[in-house]
């Protein structure tokens, strides 16, 4: 039977990555895998559900994929969250970025910066499973189909 691996746990092989503490990495820094991954997410699930344009699949995902929604997923969530992951929210939503949403307030970039930041911490820290049930419960709480 074939061995199933993660992602992260497949780039930590194939790449020689040594393990690092998660607790030394800025919450900005977090948060730049987040979103990373968070986006990766979404458009898998866009993509499995239409195969279509490559336009029509960036409108679908713009749609999940900006700072207004992901604060109102956190607020959502907030309720779901361990008293970790809401510590890691807040390092993210509280951290200094220098740069701004196009199309959100700066308190609604800061709460998607505090989402992002969480999204990458349970990434890097193996918690994929908790990370997408977190996602899913979020996009269902807002209203939101994909």
């Amino acid at each position: 039977m074939e061995e199933r691996i993660t992602i992260l746990e497949a780039v930590k092989r194939e790449f020689d990555c040594a393990d690092i503490d998660i607790r030394t990495y800025s919450p900005l820094t977090l948060a730049y895998i987040g979103d990373a991954i968070y986006d990766l997410v979404i458009r898998t699930i866009v993509v499995e559900r239409a195969n279509t344009s490559p336009n029509k699949l960036h409108h679908k995902t713009v749609g999940y994929v900006n700072a207004r929604i992901q604060a109102q997923m956190i607020e959502a969530l907030m309720e779901e969250l361990t008293q970790e992951e809401i510590a890691v929210y807040k390092r993210g939503r509280n951290a200094k970025s220098f740069t701004t949403a196009k199309n959100a307030t700066v308190l609604e970039y800061r709460k998607a910066t505090g989402f992002e930041a969480l999204c990458g911490y349970l990434y890097l820290t193996g918690k994929q499973e908790r990370m997408l049930a977190l996602i899913k419960k979020a996009v269902g709480l807002v209203g939101m189909k994909i």
